[in-house]
């Protein structure tokens, strides 16, 4: 089961792609997590101010 981010309160503030491990998170107007890349670690949601990302 990998993350995904709610595109309506992801605010592209960079703190979710700065802690992925493995690079599954990638840039944008609003981010979006790679599921065949996520490794489920949770490290990402953590770290959101604004809670967009959810197990999926």
């Amino acid at each position: 089961m990998a993350f995904k981010i709610d595109p309506e309160t992801c605010t592209a503030c960079g703190s979710c792609k700065d802690e992925c491990p493995v690079d599954a998170i990638s840039a944008g107007s609003v981010y979006t997590i790679d599921a065949d890349v996520c490794i489920d670690c949770g490290a990402c949601e953590s770290v959101c101010p604004t809670e967009a990302i959810h197990a999926n």
